[in-house]
């Protein structure tokens, strides 16, 4: 019999984790579990089973001890995830006296040899300080091959890894590679040269990987890429690229994006971004990691967006957005650094007084961007790969930047010195 343990045992403290043990109540992840299994006389296999003497059945107790086995591989560091536990044989199997209703089992399995996906076990059941039964496992942890939904249409060209959910009414093109525990929403369509990697959450009506909004485009086989633990909400649109962008659609990690949010052809999204409700980005945009665009707002084609830059609701962005600041408005103005996200995000108080000053030369000196720059460089107390970054990214814009800075109170600008 297969067990396959839900993903409700992240903590094995739950109590019924399967059909036949009651609560786990020890654990060393990799070695030992114990478990516990109250045998009443309301379960199913007692029924007619030795008329008038209820006994627990033999095969009964090796399947409870073979749960608790599977309950130990499928946390071992080594086990695919999403994976099912096999009991694949019994050796040395010892009954030593009767299980009736009322009794209360504990349960021991401790690792004897793992080489996965196979592995050794050795399994007691004890009542009270008495042992019941004893025996060695042979258990099998294989990865759990992917569940599509039958009203699902997914091309006999499509491949799909272990472990992935394809919910119903989904569509899924020829040429697409999904990999491992990723969940397909309903009625999505995923479609061309599309590679998602493993993890990655598809929510309802997503539209990913079709061809782009580009009266250029000829039908060539272009790509879209998406890396692993990516989020798409209800309505997201991807494009895959063209031709002339360069061939590739690519999205990295860990990137969210909320209801509606569309990226178009030939984009380049790096890791743990967040896309608010409506963000759009134009063709060829570039957004660095740890970017947030704010709902409703739109990037220009062949603007960048910066490591960590924060771009308000509503914005319209025509130029590079800075990296570490708050860009806002239509059309976007850079409201300075963004100090409060920077915390969130862990950089120290040293590192963020740095980025400051390095944006009041930028912002509030008399300076030209040019002698700005210059200055910043030459300053040894912001000498920091943060700090060099953001005047790379200054000089490598082809775009230019948005340094117009709102009008703010003249006493603001001689602040935190």
């Amino acid at each position: 019999m297969a067990i396959n343990i839900p993903q409700v045992l992240e903590q094995l403290c739950y109590r019924y984790p399967s059909l036949l043990v009651d609560v786990v109540v020890e654990h060393e992840p990799g070695r030992r579990i114990v478990a516990l299994k109250n045998v009443t006389v309301s379960e199913e296999y007692f029924q007619g089973h030795f008329p008038g003497m209820p006994l627990m059945p033999g095969v009964l107790m090796i399947e409870t001890l073979s749960q608790v086995a599977g309950l130990l591989l499928l946390r071992h560091h080594a086990a695919p995830p999403a994976a099912r536990a096999y009991l694949r044989g019994v050796n040395r199997a010892k009954f030593r006296r009767q299980v009736v209703p009322g009794d209360q089992l504990r349960l021991e399995v401790s690792l004897a040899r793992a080489r996965l996906p196979l592995a050794r076990v050795n399994a007691i059941a004890y009542l009270e300080d008495q042992v019941v039964a004893e025996a060695e496992l042979l258990m099998g942890v294989v990865p759990r091959a992917a569940d599509i939904h039958p009203t699902a249409i997914v091309h006999e060209g499509a491949r799909i890894g272990a472990g992935t959910l394809v919910g119903p009414h989904t569509i899924v093109g020829e040429h697409v590679r999904i990999g491992r525990n990723c969940r397909i929403g309903a009625s999505s369509v995923i479609d061309g040269w599309t590679t998602i990697g493993d993890g990655n959450e598809i929510f309802p009506l997503a539209s990913i990987g079709l061809i782009p909004q580009d009266l250029k485009f000829r039908g060539e086989p272009t790509r879209l890429v998406i890396g692993n633990n990516n989020t798409f909400r209800e309505f997201v649109t991807i494009h895959r690229g063209t031709q002339g962008g360069g061939g590739s659609t690519e999205i990295g990690h860990r990137n969210v994006f909320l209801a509606y949010a569309h990226v178009a052809h030939d984009c380049k999204i790096r890791n743990d971004t967040i896309f608010a409700n409506g963000a759009t980005l134009g063709g060829h945009v570039l957004v660095e990691d740890f970017a947030t665009i704010g709902a409703f707002s739109g990037v220009h084609q062949f603007c960048r967006v910066g490591r960590h830059a924060f771009i308000g609701g509503f914005s319209v962005v025509t130029k590079d957005a800075l990296p570490f600041g708050k860009t806002v408005g239509n059309r976007a103005r850079i409201y300075g650094l963004n100090p409060i996200g920077l915390v969130r995000r862990g950089f120290s108080p040293d590192l963020i007084v740095k980025l400051k000053r390095a944006y009041r030369y930028l912002l509030q000196s008399k300076l030209n961007t040019t002698h700005a720059l210059a200055r910043i460089e030459t300053d040894p107390t912001l000498q920091c790969a943060e700090v060099q970054y953001l005047v790379d990214f200054i000089r490598t814009s082809k775009r230019g930047v948005t340094l117009r800075r709102a009008v703010r109170r003249v006493e603001e600008m001689a602040t935190d010195e």
